[in-house]
């Protein structure tokens, strides 16, 4: 048979084309639920990753893939929006306890007591970072060059020692002279003057005024910490003196380990 008598063949109609009709209807349905999603969020930068995901899986083909990772992100918790994170800062660490306010009350209530003193210049209240500092002026508590104390001075030291027994903390009494070197039969050296300062004001409050031993320690700095200038007469004075310290809870973990009676280390 000729081409021409040929009868061509016609081609079968498809009957699958609705299927291109749902697939539109289906994508842009999606398109619509993953809008409504996105405007009921309040988190913005969600909201950006969810249609920039899905304009991509349009892109690519993948929109399967697309939602079930999207269906992942879901079920994880949801982490604090960067947006607020920059807004309230980072997480602060707690923070740590004051040490100088931890004696702020035996501080006060001093300066109420000893107002009078204070004024005068016989003494001096102040809060370090170690502790409570009762400073007691040489001129007033001690015969020049001698570790006696003055005995018109111990209603002043009885007001102190009383707030001392208020706390438990360690108390540590310093003594400090000025730069002028002493040598005599009683002190060979300011070092030895400055001590026995010290352990004459242990001594006192322990057996006139009943505070635990347990509690004291001595120290002599002789010249080595003034507080002001020796050039003067009025800073060698003022350098003249004995610290009562009262050390507070961060200054007490750097002292010895003290033994209670009988040789048991205390806890």
């Amino acid at each position: 048979m000729g081409l021409r008598g040929r009868r061509r063949k016609e081609e079968p109609s498809s009957h699958d084309r609705w299927l291109v009709s749902y697939a539109d209807f289906i994508t842009l349905m999606f398109a619509f639920f993953v809008m409504m999603y996105a405007n009921s969020k309040t988190d913005q930068d969600r909201a950006q990753q969810i249609s920039e995901a899905f304009k991509q899986a349009l892109n690519e083909g993948r929109i399967t893939q697309t939602i079930a990772k999207l269906v992942r992100r879901e079920e994880r918790p949801q982490e604090e929006p960067a947006a607020n994170r920059m807004l309230m800062g980072p997480e602060a660490p707690p923070v740590p306890a004051d040490p100088m306010g931890e004696l702020l009350p035996s501080l006060q209530e001093l300066n109420e007591t000893l107002k009078k003193e204070i004024e005068t210049g016989r003494l001096e209240v102040r809060l370090e970072r170690r502790g409570l500092v009762i400073s007691l002026r040489e001129a007033t508590f001690f015969p020049s060059g001698n570790d006696s104390v003055e005995p018109s001075t111990i209603p002043t030291l009885a007001v102190i020692a009383e707030e001392l027994k208020r706390t438990p903390n360690p108390i540590r009494l310093e003594g400090h002279t000025d730069s002028i070197p002493i040598s005599n039969a009683r002190f060979r050296s300011n070092w030895d003057l400055s001590a026995a300062r010290g352990i004459a004001m242990l001594d006192l409050f322990t057996s006139r005024f009943g505070l635990p031993a347990e509690r004291l320690a001595i120290a002599g700095f002789a010249e080595t910490a003034p507080v002001a200038s020796n050039e003067t007469a009025e800073g060698r004075a003022r350098n003249r003196r004995v610290d009562i310290v009262v050390l507070n809870e961060e200054a007490t973990k750097s002292q010895p380990v003290q033994t209670a009676p009988g040789g048991v280390t205390g806890t």
